[in-house]
């Protein structure tokens, strides 16, 4: 699992961990069921707190996201609760609102921003498929 941290971003680093196993689940580079390293290592990997590698595990596993199985570690949830497609849907709302403000402040028209979600939807799919192929 391949998670990078950057103080740069603006973004709580426990939030830039949180929105990238987001990306890694729903992308299909971490398969339900599969097993997250446990925070330590995590932490000492990306050089935080563990803390911060704690509460954003947390953060996931009330989004319905993952799942601890106690003294054995924590993984990927395979199915979605009505709880995540509730926190999922919040998520997206806020996201796509933060979207739609800066595309505004930029000059986007929404017919703009629509093509670009598509052309990246189109990137990811085939990011996906060719990282299935080299593993």
């Amino acid at each position: 699992m391949q998670i990078h941290v950057t103080t740069a971003d603006g973004l709580p680093i426990y939030q830039q961990i949180v929105n990238q196993v987001k990306y890694l689940v729903a992308s299909g580079r971490l398969q339900p069921h599969e097993e997250l390293p446990p925070v330590r290592t995590l932490a000492e990997q990306l050089l935080i707190n563990p803390n911060t590698v704690a509460r954003a595990y947390r953060e996931l596993e009330i989004a319905g996201i993952l799942y601890k199985r106690q003294g054995a570690g924590t993984y990927v949830a395979e199915g979605i609760s009505p709880f995540a497609e509730h926190e999922r849907r919040r998520v997206l709302s806020q996201r796509a609102d933060s979207l739609l403000v800066e595309a505004r402040q930029m000059g986007f028209s929404l017919e703009q921003v629509i093509a670009l979600v598509r052309e990246r939807e189109v990137a990811l799919s085939s990011e996906t498929v060719n990282s299935e192929r080299e593993a």
